[in-house]
């Protein structure tokens, strides 16, 4: 099944219509929920301060109050450049959740600023003025600022041309500094208003869908469980151990949304799109597990050639580290974005999560990725090491273009090509039931 589903043009009118109707909704949403908090915190007498010694070497810059400000405008305008109704929805639905989620935390964990913010005169003084009509010192953590701003960021950047993201990247960069540099917010503030703000991101996807398939191969439960026990490890690690331990949350996270792929959400937890690309949101949160298939697949890889040509003009081999000599690639792997090795070449994503044999569907769909791909030229079908999820691709096409006349024939072809494959039994079910339902009509 594919989750990542090509948005519905929509006129330019009719995005713009709805973007004024949600700017109509979110203006007064924002400054209610976030003033009417701001103004019970301070009835409070639980109010405490979470700041790092090193914090007071920040220095008090008037000028940042520009760029600070300025997130005001971007919030609004950021609702009339999406050009999908879906993108504005979701974009919408971000920025409901980022003030709740936000107002939540201020609410459960009071925290107010414990500087004195020095005296400010001229432009940059009248700015600090308007700020401090609305705003107390008080609705810290998670940051909504930075929770914005990441937001934000998310929204312009595939909106701007190539040759101007120099100039979003450094504007951003400057209102995420100025939040500390206008003494608003202290560095925890803006630690947990990224993760906020990254989560949130994660959660309400726009190029790709979240769903939920158990997968048929019995296999999956068991790794769910080993993910599972590695991530209550972790947790319990983090809680008994305090202090820095607190980061094996981050890790933990990672697993934990892994063991959930292999329950039964799959490859949606990547959120890798057809094109290659995955997501910021899951690179920030999945980058542990991310980096730990790395290292293994570095360990791994050295025991094998990087391809073998099965027959003429299909290539089986692991994730590219070289220039190919090839015509176009099929990429299996979840896990990782699309080599840089590939950019040049005719491309396709047919996302697996590691180790499972794919859905009779799913198995089809590569099968046709692969015919298409076939047109360009000499083709490399790979995943991590090339032994299993393209594999099994491989097996299925070398049966439809009756290469072979049997699974087992298919699968001793690859192996003579590429010693190490690896198909279980799970493997052959799935290529037996797509032989039936697809080569015997």
């Amino acid at each position: 099944m594919n989750n990542h589903l090509p948005p519905t043009p929509d006129s330019r009118r009719q995005i713009w219509l709805r973007g004024f109707i949600w700017l109509l909704f979110l203006a007064p949403y924002f400054f209610l929920t976030y003033g009417q908090v701001n103004q019970f915190t301070a009835t409070r007498d639980d109010i405490g301060i979470l700041v790092f010694s090193w914090e007071s070497s920040i220095p008090f810059l008037p000028w940042t109050i520009v760029p600070y400000w300025s997130i005001d405008l971007l919030y609004g305008i950021s609702l009339f450049i999406c050009t999908t109704r879906r993108e504005l929805t979701i974009h919408g639905c971000r920025l409901v959740f980022a003030s709740a989620v936000a107002c939540v935390g201020f609410l459960l964990i009071p925290l107010r600023f414990s500087f004195v913010r020095p005296v400010s005169d001229g432009a940059f003084g009248w700015l600090f003025q308007q700020l401090e009509m609305f705003d107390l010192p008080y609705n810290q953590a998670p940051s909504l600022h930075i929770i914005l701003l990441w937001l934000l960021w998310l929204r312009f950047y595939p909106h701007v041309a190539a040759k101007w993201r120099w100039l979003l990247h450094s504007w951003f960069a400057l209102i995420g500094l100025s939040v500390l540099t206008t003494w608003q917010h202290h560095f925890i503030d803006v630690v947990s208003g990224l993760f906020v703000g990254v989560v949130i991101s994660y959660a309400l996807p726009i190029a790709s869908r979240w769903r939920w398939q158990p997968s048929e191969d019995p296999f999956s439960r068991r790794l769910a469980v080993y993910y599972a026990t590695a991530t209550l490890v972790l947790v319990t690690l983090a809680v008994a151990l305090g202090g820095g331990s607190w980061l094996l949350l981050w890790p933990a996270f990672a697993l934990f949304m892994v063991a959930l792929g292999y329950c039964g959400l799959g490859d949606s937890i990547f959120q890798k799109t057809p094109s290659g690309e995955i997501s910021p949101s899951a690179r920030i949160l999945l980058a542990p597990y991310q980096i730990g298939a790395w290292c293994s697949f570095r360990h791994f890889s050295a025991k094998y050639d990087p391809y073998n040509e099965i027959v003429p003009g299909i290539v089986l081999g692991s994730y590219p580290r070289k220039n190919l000599q090839v015509k176009a690639v099929l990429d299996m792997t979840s896990e990782w974005q699309k080599s840089r090795y590939t950019g040049s070449l005719a491309y396709a994503a047919c996302p697996q999560l590691d180790l499972l044999a794919p859905s009779v569907a799913e198995l089809q769909r590569a099968v046709q990725e692969l015919n298409q791909l076939h047109t360009q030229g000499d083709v490399l079908v790979h995943c991590a090491l090339g032994l299993s999820r393209s594999a099994t691709v491989v097996a299925a096409w070398l049966l439809q273009q009756n290469k072979v006349s049997n699974i087992s024939q298919a699968i001793e072809v690859i192996r003579q090509a590429r010693p190490g494959v690896i198909l279980r039994e799970s493997h052959g079910d799935v290529l037996e039931q797509w032989a039936r339902q697809y080569l015997s009509r």
